[in-house]
C-alpha cells in the first residue's frame, strides 16, 4: 500500500507523543508555583475536566519545547508525513496546550481537543474522529480508555503500553505499528531515590567515632537506625525536589535525563511513593530517640527545596547545616552528643563543600541558574569565599588541638595534627578541580570516586586512631 492510500492517522498526545500527562503536571505546577490557587483549581474541576484543563492551560502552558516527546514515535510520524498520510493530533488535553505541541512537531494537519466545554477522552474521542473521517482512521494511543477509540478506528497503534493492554488491543483490533514500553518504572523510581547520595548520611556516625564508641554496640545501632530513617527521609525530599523541578530540569542538559523530567515514570506515582518514604523515615526517627531532629531535617530540606535554594546565598548555607545537622542527629541517636567544636568545624568545612557545589555549576552553565538567582559571572566570587570558608574549617581543628583539655583525651595527640593538614590540602585539591572545570556539582559524590580523597580520608582515619591507641 502507497503511502497516499494509507487512513489517514489520529495520534493520542499524553503518554503516546509524549512521555508525561500534561493535564496532572500543570496541576502539580499550579500546585508547587502558585499554591494560593488551589481553591481555584478544586472549583475548577467541580466545573468538569475541561474547564479546568481549559484554565490550567492559560495559568500553566506547557513548554512544547522541552517536553519528554517518545523520538521513536516522533521519527515514524516525519516519514508517514513525508510519504503523505495525513495526521491529526487526538487528544483530551486542552486546545490551547495541544496547539502549541502540534506547532513544535510539525507534522499534524489538524488537532483534535478538549476546548473547555467537552473532554475530548475515550468514547468522544473515538465519536469525533468517526464523524471527520467516515472512511476510517487509524489511532495511535497507550491506555485503556483508549480502547474505544480503537473500537471506532480500523487499526490501531500501540505506544508505550502495559504488556496487559497490548495482550488485550492485539486480540481484539489491527494493529499497524506497536510501540513497546521501554521503561522499568521499579527501576525509575529507585533512582529518583538516589541511594547513591545515601553516602552522604554517613556523616551520622561522625559523633559516635569522634567521642571514641567504637566498641559501644548499643551506640552502633542507634547510629544505624538514624542512618536509616535519614536515607528515607532524604529520598522522599529529592523525589518531590524533582517533582517541583521537572519544568527546570526539562530546559537542563544533565537534569533532563531525571525520571520524572524525562517521563520515565509518572511524578503522581514518585508524589505517592515519597509519602510513604517519608512515613517510614518519621518512624524509624522516633526509634531512634532522634525523631524531632529527622523531622527538622525533613522540614528544613523541604523548606529548602520550595523556598530557600532559590535565595542567593541563604541556599549554601541552608547545605551546610542539612549536613551539619546528620552529625548533631547521629550523636542524639548514639548518645555521644556533637561538641562545640565538631559543630564549629562541620559548619566551615560543609559550607566550603556547598560553594563548591554552586561554584561548579557557575563553570558549567554561560546564563543565571535557573531559578536560583546566581550567574556564570558569580563563579569567582564564590571560589573565592569558599576557599576562604575552608581554611577556617582547618584553623578550627588546629584551635581544638591547642586546649590542653581536648588533647589530654588522646594517648598520642600529636598523630591529630595530621587532621587540619589533611582538611587543607584536600579542599585546596578540591578548589583546584573547581578552577579547572574537573569538578562534579556535587563534591561529596566526587570524593566517593576519587582515589586521592580516598587516601586523604585513609590519611586522617589513620592519624585519628593512632592518636587514641598508640
Amino acid at each position: 500500500m502507497s503511502g497516499a492510500a494509507k487512513p489517514p492517522l489520529a495520534v493520542d498526545l499524553d503518554g503516546t507523543l509524549i512521555r508525561g500527562d500534561l493535564f496532572s503536571e500543570a496541576m502539580l505546577r499550579l500546585a508547587f508555583t502558585k499554591p494560593w490557587k488551589l481553591p481555584h483549581l478544586f472549583a475548577w474541576l467541580l466545573r468538569g475536566r475541561a474547564y479546568a484543563k481549559a484554565k490550567l492551560a492559560v495559568e500553566c502552558p506547557p513548554d512544547a519545547a522541552a517536553l519528554p516527546y517518545d523520538e521513536r514515535v516522533i521519527a515514524w510520524l516525519h516519514e508517514e508525513r513525508a510519504s503523505g498520510r495525513e495526521i491529526m493530533l487526538a487528544t483530551a488535553s486542552d486546545r490551547r496546550a495541544a496547539q502549541a505541541v502540534a506547532d513544535h512537531v510539525g507534522v499534524f494537519d489538524r488537532v483534535f481537543a478538549s476546548d473547555g466545554e467537552t473532554n475530548l477522552k475515550s468514547r468522544r474521542k473515538g465519536e469525533a474522529l468517526a464523524a471527520a473521517y467516515p472512511q476510517g482512521f487509524v489511532y495511535a494511543g497507550n491506555e485503556a480508555a483508549d480502547v474505544k477509540v480503537w473500537a471506532a478506528a480500523s487499526h490501531a497503534v500501540t505506544c508505550n503500553c502495559s504488556p496487559a493492554l497490548a495482550r488485550r488491543a492485539a486480540a481484539r483490533f489491527k494493529i499497524e505499528r506497536d510501540f513497546a514500553g521501554e521503561h522499568d518504572t521499579i527501576g525509575a523510581l529507585l533512582t529518583a531515590m538516589r541511594p547513591r547520595h545515601w553516602a552522604k548520611n554517613l556523616l551520622v556516625f561522625v559523633a559516635m567515632l569522634a567521642g571514641q564508641g567504637w566498641f559501644d554496640v548499643d551506640a552502633w545501632r542507634g547510629a544505624l537506625i538514624a542512618f536509616a530513617a535519614l536515607c528515607l527521609v532524604a529520598s522522599s525530599v529529592y523525589i518531590v525536589n524533582d517533582v517541583a523541578d521537572m519544568p527546570a530540569d526539562r530546559r537542563h542538559p544533565r537534569k533532563r535525563l531525571r525520571p520524572f523530567a524525562s517521563g520515565e515514570v509518572s511524578p503522581i506515582a514518585g508524589l505517592a511513593v515519597a509519602l510513604v518514604l517519608l512515613g517510614a523515615g518519621l518512624w524509624l526517627g522516633a526509634l531512634s530517640g532522634a525523631g524531632w531532629l529527622i523531622a527538622a531535617y525533613a522540614t528544613a530540606a523541604s523548606l529548602y527545596t520550595f523556598v530557600l535554594k532559590r535565595i542567593v546565598l541563604a541556599d549554601v548555607f541552608v547545605l551546610a547545616a542539612l549536613y551539619g545537622l546528620r552529625i548533631i542527629v547521629g550523636g542524639e541517636a548514639a548518645d555521644y552528643p556533637a561538641s562545640a567544636w565538631l559543630i564549629a568545624f562541620s559548619g566551615f568545612f560543609f559550607l566550603s563543600l556547598a560553594l563548591v557545589k554552586r561554584a561548579a555549576e557557575a563553570a558549567s552553565l554561560r546564563s543565571e541558574f535557573a531559578g536560583r538567582g546566581y550567574r556564570a559571572t558569580d563563579g569567582p566570587v564564590l571560589k573565592r569565599f569558599g576557599a576562604a570558608v575552608g581554611a577556617l574549617s582547618a584553623l578550627v581543628l588546629a584551635l581544638y588541638l591547642q586546649q590542653p583539655d581536648n588533647a589530654a583525651r588522646y594517648s598520642s595527640p600529636l598523630f591529630l595534627w595530621a587532621l587540619p593538614a589533611v582538611a587543607l590540602f584536600w579542599q585546596a585539591y578540591v578548589w583546584l578541580r573547581v578552577e579547572r572545570g574537573e569538578m562534579d556539582d556535587d563534591p561529596l559524590l566526587f570524593a566517593l570516586r576519587d582515589p586521592v580523597s580516598w587516601a586523604a580520608a585513609a590519611l586522617a582515619a589513620a592519624a585519628f586512631a593512632a592518636a587514641a591507641l598508640v
